[in-house]
């Protein structure tokens, strides 16, 4: 008996609507090369369909739909791919960051129900939406640094773009934040309570609509009032993480007597040291930019992370250590915050490419 082969992404048109399923419950529907692919296919396809008014996009879990949006790109991919040289590493992240864009400058509105764990390639597929609806279950984070990458996939302009210098906090910690916060800090735009997804995916189905705007506003008119539990931190979120370096931010907080800033402190000191420096340059630079300038910044860095220190790559040996051997005692290279030097921070963001051979030079 043949096993049924269950594709990743699930699309189809019903009614006035393209919906898509991220349907890979077992990786917690973490993006392969085909699955970016297949996300790219669908959109230009519906992009030129006048049947389509409007996408929503969805993830699934393993008792079905919702549950989990997507826990981000598949790491265990990019530390093969990264240690062996396998060249579908490039493509990877040149298609991802395309499909990033192309969400951002969607000619319709796309509509993404970020239930569960939205985290890293998650963010990069949703946070460009007309619409980012999260719910009580939702877990936000670009938890990137513990991994000795950077906050990718636009990160650098859609957490440079959150109130005050929470940007900062969330790129360098990767801390996880619910749906008010999300919604305090401009990552998401409505909550809708986990048990009403069903129903109004269901209505945007079945129901007629005048314009994709008015699809919109029908899902905007469902949401619900959400709480936020960091906003009594957002002030030593900003007196911390507007410090000029890396080296100022973990010498304020480890000086202050807050439990706050004690544990913040103790989560920098995990992380990988030499890309705390990145990172916050990244976002500071990112401040300034355009989404296509930010997400060519982002490729020439996603290059440099794997091949900038051969055989010393930071990401290479944190995705080891979190995600292969588990024995979560990555060795980072400097080991310590305070033996950073601008010197070694200075080459990620020096292009391996001229302009016009830049991978994403299309991009405006």
């Amino acid at each position: 008996m043949t096993e049924t082969v269950v594709p990743d992404v699930l699309s189809e048109v019903r009614g006035q609507v393209g919906f898509i399923t991220l349907n890979r419950p077992r990786a917690l529907n973490a993006l392969s090369l085909g699955m970016v692919r297949e996300l790219m296919g669908i959109l230009l396809a519906w992009q030129n369909d006048a049947r389509v008014l409007a996408v929503a996009i969805r993830g699934s879990n393993k008792e079905g739909p919702f549950g989990a949006f997507c826990a981000g790109g598949d790491i265990r991919f990019l530390h093969a791919a990264g240690s062996q040289g396998n060249p579908q590493l490039e493509d990877f992240f040149t298609e991802e960051y395309a499909l990033n864009h192309l969400i951002h400058n969607y000619a319709k509105p796309y509509i993404a129900f970020m239930d569960g764990i939205v985290m890293g390639g998650g963010m990069g597929i949703s946070q460009g939406a007309a619409l980012r609806v999260v719910t009580e279950r939702t877990k936000m984070a670009m938890p990137e640094t513990a991994i000795g990458l950077f906050p990718d996939v636009g990160g650098g302009y859609f957490l440079s773009r959150c109130p005050g210098h929470v940007g900062e906090w969330l790129a360098l910690t990767g801390d996880t934040i619910g749906a008010g916060d999300a919604i305090e800090s401009s990552l998401a735009d409505g909550c809708l309570p986990a048990d009403q997804q069903a129903p109004v995916w269901e209505a945007l189905a079945t129901q007629q609509f005048a314009d994709g705007n008015a699809i919109k506003a029908f899902v905007d008119s469902k949401f619900v009032a959400a709480s936020a539990h960091h906003t009594s931190a957002r002030d030593q979120i900003d007196q911390y993480f507007s410090l000029p370096t890396v080296a100022d931010i973990i010498k304020g907080l480890e000086a202050a007597d807050s439990e706050w800033a004690r544990n913040t402190a103790a989560t920098l000191r995990k992380r990988s040291p030499l890309m705390l420096h990145v990172v916050l340059e990244q976002i500071r630079r990112a401040r300034g930019m355009s989404l296509a300038d930010d997400l060519r910044m982002e490729r020439d860095m996603v290059r440099h992370c794997f091949n900038l220190r051969p055989g010393q790559s930071e990401t290479v040996e944190g995705i080891r250590a979190l995600a292969v051997d588990k024995d979560h005692a990555p060795r980072w290279n400097p080991a310590r915050i305070e033996d950073v030097t601008p010197e070694m921070v200075a080459p990620f963001f020096e292009s391996p490419w001229p302009v016009h051979a830049h991978p994403l030079a299309a991009l405006s």
